[in-house]
């Protein structure tokens, strides 16, 4: 079963990943509420995937997913963006984002990216 840390700023937007994932077999190890707060829980909890948001206090996703991605070069982040975020998802998919959720999004959307990771 492959573990996942949910990374977003806003809680019910947490819930809403995690009971998606969760109904499709997925396990949520963890949550994050920035990039700073990400990268810790990365190093503490080592998970299969991190699904992060772009827009974030304190952190910012783009920075937060660099931060992991230097600990861990093989990290498999997925990036969750509000629509209008085209240049910042284009931005991080060149530093080393697997692929990207847009918000508000489907059930199926996220569960296909999910399964796009090896």
């Amino acid at each position: 079963m492959k573990r996942v840390l949910v990374v977003d700023d806003a809680a019910f937007m947490r819930i809403s990943i995690k009971n998606t994932i969760t109904k499709h077999g997925y396990e949520v190890c963890g949550e994050a509420e920035n990039g700073a707060v990400a990268l810790l829980r990365y190093k503490e909890l080592s998970p299969d995937i991190v699904t992060m948001d772009i827009t974030m206090p304190e952190m910012d996703g783009l920075t937060g997913l660099k931060q992991i991605l230097s600990h861990d070069p093989k990290a498999n982040v997925l990036m969750v963006s509000a629509m209008g975020q085209e240049s910042m998802v284009r931005e991080a998919i060149m530093a080393g984002a697997k692929g990207f959720i847009v918000k508000p999004f489907k059930e199926d959307s996220i569960i296909s990216a999910l399964n796009s990771i090896g």
